[in-house]
């Protein structure tokens, strides 16, 4: 934002101005009217505080009883009011910042709640809460990365004519992913969208299942589920096709079998085994298959780039360190902090699209880096964010839901990148479906369902 500002052609008073405007009417909304309320504006030095200032100006003139503090010298609790403008401090401050009690009235933050780093969400523990922020031009990472996200209430980004064309991180709403899956052909057939999971391990077959249900739920038209060394048919949901693979060495199996499907689900409840089978499927699984028509496609319906790979729970970890790119083709990495820190030897630091962006980087995957607010990184630095999830999905076995739908969306053809966002913000909408209290994993697929089903109409 700061690159922005500057090659921002017009005056830094004309920007000011409008942000001030944006800044007055967010106020007028939460005052309910202008005459007779008061407004108390605390306002730093910067950018932010003359933001507050011209706010401040607006509503005078709308006959608003308008008090400016300056934030150096603000009272610990500020005169009574019916609003406070928090303009103290924007996406620069550097070092602590303990807010003045506002005395129970609401809190309008400008661009960000003053105290909240607008990179990485941290929080000073006297930041600022806001029932709502207006920002300007684009969001910012600190409004919705914990705890940052917690502190700014309800958000509006306010457009004061600055030109973002160039920034690569975007948020993920229901529209986009309703633009990003693709209508089933009238033709259609089960091998066009078929998920292979290798998953689960003899006598804990629970995560396989989940991503076994959840892969059909949104829309696999074959599911091929297959638990090195178990009994077979264990673990497969009814539908699904249980097939047998040996307890050790079943990845030259699977690689001759692969190319009929459209993407490869590996690694959930897998245990600590199997981690050469599952490097050398990941690394080989990207290869095309030779003997493809004209068209690129097979007969079943495989594009001849090889078959993408979600890489999820057991299978992260039998990766090990990431020394250089984990495949050849296209390749989804689902890691939670922990996982992320097997890969990288750290656990993600408080920039976690930062930290989202070096693990794909040095992988050649896309990363899902999983979380409140889960990051999806492209090696090129692409970045989407979905912050649609809550707390009820903090619950076993919901990360290997996540695995299996995201197989089902890449087999339907979606691109790798839109669908690990897609199938982040289905996740995330089908567990807001759920119970406020009591969801479990098991119920999630039968929601991803309704999530699908519910999506804006697109034209």
């Amino acid at each position: 934002m700061a690159a922005i500002d500057r090659a921002a052609p017009e005056r830094q008073e004309v920007l000011v101005g409008r942000a001030g405007a944006a800044v007055a009417r967010a106020a007028g909304a939460l005052l309910g009217g202008h005459y007779g309320r008061r407004v108390v504006v605390v306002a730093g030095k910067g950018n932010n505080g003359a933001d507050g200032r011209d706010a401040a100006e607006r509503l005078r003139r709308r006959g608003v009883r308008v008090k400016v503090l300056d934030a150096r010298d603000a009272p610990r609790r500020l005169p009574e009011a019916d609003l406070v403008v928090d303009a103290a401090y924007g996406t620069g401050l550097r070092g602590d910042y303990v807010a003045p009690d506002p005395g129970g009235a609401p809190v309008l933050a400008v661009d960000i709640p003053s105290g909240v780093d607008g990179l990485t969400g941290a929080a000073c523990p006297g930041a600022v809460r806001a029932d709502r922020t207006v920002t300007f031009a684009a969001l910012k990472p600190g409004l919705v990365l914990f705890p940052g996200r917690a502190r700014a209430g309800a958000v509006v980004v306010a457009d004061i004519g600055l030109d973002v064309s160039s920034v690569r991180a975007h948020r993920v709403e229901l529209g986009d992913v309703a633009s990003w899956l693709p209508d089933r052909p009238a033709d259609a057939h089960k091998w066009q969208r078929a998920v292979w999971l290798v998953a689960g391990s003899p006598g804990m077959a629970g995560a396989a299942t989940l991503a076994a249900r959840a892969a059909q739920r949104a829309g696999a038209g074959y599911v091929r589920l297959s638990i090195p060394g178990a009994a077979p048919g264990e673990g497969a949901p009814v539908e699904a096709v249980a097939t047998a693979l040996a307890a050790r060495g079943w990845d030259g199996e699977v690689l001759a079998d692969l190319h009929r499907f459209g993407a490869m689900v590996i690694g959930p409840g897998l245990g600590r085994a199997n981690a050469a089978e599952v490097r050398r499927v990941v690394s080989k699984a990207g290869v095309g298959k030779a003997g493809v028509g004209k068209a690129g496609v097979s007969k079943a319906g495989v594009s001849k780039a090889g078959v993408a790979v979600v890489v999820d729970g057991d299978g992260l970890r039998a990766l090990g360190r990431v020394t250089g790119p984990v495949g050849a083709g296209a390749v989804v990495l689902t890691p939670h902090d922990g996982e992320y820190e097997s890969l990288m030897g750290a656990r993600p630091d408080d920039d976690r699209l930062g930290a989202a962006r070096r693990l794909a980087a040095a992988s050649g995957a896309i990363v899902v880096l999983k979380g409140p607010t889960t990051v999806v990184a492209r090696p090129d630095g692409a970045v989407l964010v979905v912050d649609l999830g809550d707390a009820r999905l903090a619950t076993a076995g919901t990360g290997d839901v996540l695995s299996g739908l995201l197989g089902a969306l890449l087999a339907g053809g979606v691109d790798p990148f839109r669908a690990a966002g897609a199938a982040a913000l289905l996740h995330a909408r089908a567990g807001a479906l759920g119970l406020r209290r009591g969801l479990v994993a098991g119920d999630l697929p039968d929601l991803i369902a309704r999530a699908v089903a519910e999506l804006p109409e697109h034209r």
